[in-house]
């Protein structure tokens, strides 16, 4: 249960980040906060949109997918169960060889850094790093 309370906390940040960024994108927001400077830049850059659809909005609907599947996880009903653990895993998986495609991006192709989407790569890092530790406590039980 610890896993996915911490799988949940992570996801919710990531999708306030990706929302933000998203935002930002589709014109909603004020001008981009950002240390490094290299926001804007990725941003703007032709890897900010895939298939028509900005990139940020994919890390919106996959931190959303990992928080309720933790929050559903958490239910009752579920909470002994190891299919939330396995789905979690999946998902995960997932986004972290997307945003690895994403990181290359930033460092071979675009040459800017995202301190945003550092952020979220790193929050994607820990979710698959907690599903896994949980995915190994289920297979001990």
């Amino acid at each position: 249960m610890k896993y996915r309370m911490a799988t949940a906390v992570l996801s919710l940040i990531g999708f306030f980040v990706s929302l933000y960024l998203w935002l930002w994108k589709l014109g909603l927001m004020g001008p981009m906060v950002c240390v490094s400077g290299g926001c804007e830049t990725v941003q703007l850059s032709q890897y900010a949109v895939l298939l028509g659809v900005p990139v940020a909005f994919y890390g919106v609907l996959g931190f959303a997918a990992l928080f309720l599947v933790s929050i559903a996880g958490l239910q009752d009903r579920w909470v002994e169960r190891k299919e939330p653990t396995v789905l979690l895993f999946l998902l995960s998986s997932g986004g972290v060889a997307f945003a690895g495609y994403l990181t290359y991006l930033e460092a071979f192709k675009i040459h800017a850094w995202c301190q945003w989407c550092v952020t979220c790569a790193v929050l994607i890092a820990l979710v698959f790093l907690v599903s896994v530790l949980a995915w190994r406590s289920s297979r001990r039980a």
